[in-house]
């Protein structure tokens, strides 16, 4: 009897540990760690619930490395501390409009020698609810959206003072128009070649119900085969609306598109070698000043590297690049990265990234967290953490 009464006991103070006093330590190693006062303007032009599925992961990780506002040692706020489209609430009917556009000359200077970092998250923007399928980005009637003067302003300003810029997928594309974007081109030394992709696990229309409409309908006025496609593939769409698919047997053998980061990369990021990514990315090619930190690897075969420079598309594609400016740096992230609608639990743990990334697999792209916690988050942790340094290192 007594010995049973050791052994439940061990297990009962096992329990204890490993439910109160170990996050009970993480918890106040968070808690006495130093705030860091640091000056944070994002953009987030695609908030249409507030889920705020665009920026939900960058507060998250900037609450957890205790990144406070400027003047201030209040957390930033998900509803209330960026730019862009604010929805509607419970009482409200419709959303509104906060952003650059708003501002003069002098007080879009001000916003930018008082902050740090400037994030362009989303632009894709906001559109009217529609209950066909089969409706295109280019049918659909926009509310708000799309890279405008104003931002290219804040951008120029922020270039000018040698601040770090961060842009996402998505900056170039459609509602941003020709001329605007040209201009964001030009800033950024970045050129798309008009040309998205996205993996997706079943191209059978009949076993794969979540295939777009307006994906089938118009690859089959475009193609006189029809589409006769099934398992794996890649699908390609130019801003033209011309679509291409790649089959995962006959074009390219990854399946799923690799981001790859060299151990011995330029900017010296401590990221997975490689990581499956299904999303969304857009194809860019950069100037020379940029250096590379992750790419694309679809592996073609002889015949998908074939179509690939028939459609004026190089082997490989940046994922993730970055250049200096200044006391800064100027990045941008070639894939949706950021559209992170999840669960994160909370922020105010030591060492809760670490204990994720141990839990989710790099290999598992079809959770969403498991991209979270080995790609971005440390991503966005290292370059805010280089920005932290370049702002101490210079006041």
């Amino acid at each position: 009897m007594q010995e049973e009464l050791k052994i439940l006991f061990s297990r009962l103070l096992l329990f204890v540990i490993v439910l109160l006093v170990i996050p009970g330590l993480s918890y106040g190693i968070w808690w006495v760690q130093q705030k860091k006062e640091f000056g944070i303007v994002l953009l987030d032009k695609t908030v249409p619930n507030t889920s705020y599925s665009e920026h939900s992961g960058l507060f998250w990780i900037l609450e957890h490395e205790k990144i406070v506002k400027p003047n201030s040692s209040e957390f930033f706020q998900l509803d209330q501390d960026y730019f862009g489209y604010f929805p509607a609430s419970e009482n409200e009917k419709e959303g509104f409009v906060k952003d650059f556009s708003a501002m003069d000359n002098a007080e879009k200077s001000r916003l930018v020698s008082e902050n740090q970092v400037f994030i362009i998250a989303d632009t894709y923007g906001i559109y009217r609810p529609n209950d066909s399928e089969s409706v295109s980005l280019l049918s659909k009637q926009k509310i708000y959206g799309g890279l405008d003067p104003s931002d290219l302003d804040v951008i120029s300003m922020a270039q000018q003072q040698g601040k770090t810029i961060i842009a996402e997928y998505n900056s170039m594309a459609s509602p941003t128009t020709a001329t605007v974007r040209s201009q964001f081109e030009n800033q950024m030394g970045i050129k798309w070649t008009g040309w998205v992709a996205r993996y997706f696990d079943e191209l059978d229309t009949l076993v794969n119900a979540a295939l777009p409409q307006w994906l089938i309908s118009n690859y089959k006025s475009q193609h006189e085969n029809g589409w006769s496609y099934s398992g794996p593939g890649l699908v390609f769409v130019h801003e033209t609306g011309q679509i291409e698919i790649f089959d995962a047997r006959t074009d390219y053998q990854n399946e799923v598109p690799f981001i790859r980061t060299p151990r011995q990369n330029k900017g010296n990021f401590i990221l997975p070698e490689i990581v499956p990514y299904p999303d969304w990315f857009d194809v860019v090619l950069i100037q020379r000043d940029y250096e590379v930190i992750s790419y694309y690897d679809i592996n073609p075969t002889d015949e998908g590297l074939a179509r690939l420079r028939g459609m004026g598309l190089p082997r490989f594609f940046p994922a993730v690049v970055f250049k200096p400016n200044q006391n800064g740096r100027v990045y941008y992230f070639s894939g949706d990265f950021s559209d992170l609608n999840l669960n994160f639990g909370s922020p105010r743990f030591w060492g809760l990234a670490t204990l994720w990334r141990g839990y989710y697999s790099v290999t598992d792209f079809r959770d969403r967290q498991s991209f979270f916690w080995n790609y971005y988050e440390p991503l966005m942790n290292q370059i805010l953490n280089q920005a932290y340094r370049d702002q101490t290192n210079n006041d």
